[in-house]
């Protein structure tokens, strides 16, 4: 057998193996009633991640390795068009404690063409806006986050703060009153540019996965048929 059959036999076997696990919450005292995530069929969840619980993913959202989206305490969960969420970020909601947007209450609404990188927390009640952008490590808990804001790796931004749109957090830093929030300058040009290239990036993601899936599944397909 040659090196690339194996190597392709490997990745079929991982691809199963390692599925998304997506499921209804569990029943428990707080949460008596069972809701199931509701995806768009554009979407993809990719292997290792999670996604529980009243969760709406609409159209063309990604979801990357390891990403736990767990609506089992806080709920509901809201994530709108071409956002992406990158490997090990978290979702979670305390339990009852809501934003509101357009009269519905929310654990997390994130907005459409939203990216968040890699192992950032976002934990309910948390709302990020339309085109916002979330570094590396990021933590936002109880807070608003306008429009096309950027938050840099490692920041902290908690205590119902509210982010003005188009305002910059720098790197590590920690935004817990009004009065810190309000001193923040607002985004450059540059900076925009940057996070329009990652929404660029990981828009093309869904269809390329489901794409490569297809791929893979039809190669395992064929070569059934030829043994």
């Amino acid at each position: 057998m040659s090196d690339r059959k194996l190597t392709e036999d490997k990745f079929d076997n991982r691809l199963t193996k390692f599925a998304p696990f997506i499921s209804p919450n569990p029943v428990t005292s707080f949460n008596p009633v069972q809701r199931y995530p509701k995806i768009d069929k554009t979407s993809f969840i990719s292997p290792f991640s999670s996604v529980i619980g009243d969760v709406r993913i609409k159209d063309n959202v990604y979801v990357a390795p390891n990403a736990a989206i767990r609506a089992d305490e806080g709920t509901p969960f809201y994530i709108d068009s071409n956002t992406n969420l990158q490997d090990g970020v978290i979702l979670h909601g305390l339990l009852k404690q809501f934003v509101t947007v357009k009269d519905k209450a929310y654990s997390i609404y994130i907005g459409n063409n939203v990216s968040v990188g890699h192992d950032a927390l976002i934990h309910g009640p948390c709302y990020l806006g339309n085109h916002t952008f979330i570094g590396f490590k990021a933590i936002v808990y109880n807070a608003i986050i306008g429009k096309g804001s950027f938050v840099s790796y490692n920041a902290v931004i908690t205590n119902g703060v509210r982010i003005a749109p188009n305002r910059f957090v720098p790197p590590g830093a920690d935004i817990d009153t009004q009065e810190k929030a309000d001193r923040l300058r607002r985004v450059t040009e540059e900076e925009r540019e940057f996070a329009r290239e990652v929404q660029r990036v990981n828009q093309e993601f869904p269809a390329s996965y489901k794409a490569l899936l297809r791929y893979s599944a039809n190669e395992k397909q064929n070569a059934n048929i030829l043994n």
